[in-house]
């Protein structure tokens, strides 16, 4: 997206707020990216989804999360959504972790998620909203792509690692998704 269109969207000119008393980056930078899924009505008896994300520093997974919503949402568009928000906190945190340790950051998070509806309402500059009880989620999730300090894109559920901590799986369906992020080949400081 083009930086001109969310400086005329509702959010101005917005900027990732950066530490000021932080040490000076040392290092060769790192590429931080992020993975998404969120699985509707997971929990049968209280009607919560889960959230699950991976976060990766040059290919090299570092974090993982699996957790229970804390709200009940009513559609998978709200499901995600609370993960993608859960996500773009998780990505904050990340990034003012690793420039307190003195670690470059290289360009913005690139955060993917499965839901091609809620990845085209964030990131889309003039995209509405069209379900209320979503509001802050969605306003929390394109503020941060406004402010570059993410980018959110989509990516079939098939190939998103994520999905691997959002359901119940057996090892024959897990693990040709799983065996990359495990044995990843090759340097990682290429990426």
């Amino acid at each position: 997206m083009s930086t001109a269109t969310w400086e005329r969207s509702v959010y101005g000119n917005v900027v990732e707020l950066l530490p000021t008393d932080a040490p000076e980056p040392l290092g060769n930078p790192v590429v931080h990216t992020s993975y998404v899924d969120a699985n509707l009505y997971h929990d049968l008896l209280t009607g919560r989804s889960v959230t699950a994300t991976q976060h990766y520093l040059n290919q090299t997974l570092v974090d993982w999360y699996s957790k229970k919503q804390d709200t009940v949402e009513s559609a998978t568009y709200g499901s995600e959504f609370v993960a993608a928000r859960i996500v773009t906190d998780q990505n904050v945190a990340m990034r003012i972790t690793l420039r307190y340790l003195g670690v470059p950051v290289k360009g913005p998070t690139h955060t993917f998620g499965d839901n091609e509806s809620v990845v085209n309402s964030s990131s889309v500059p003039h995209a509405k909203l069209h379900k209320r009880h979503v509001m802050l989620s969605f306003h929390r999730v394109r503020e941060a792509i406004a402010s570059k300090l993410m980018t959110f894109n989509f990516i079939p559920g098939d190939n998103n690692p994520a999905d691997i901590l959002s359901k119940a799986w057996g090892y024959s369906q897990v693990w040709p998704t799983l065996k990359p992020v495990l044995f990843w080949e090759g340097d990682t400081m290429d990426c």
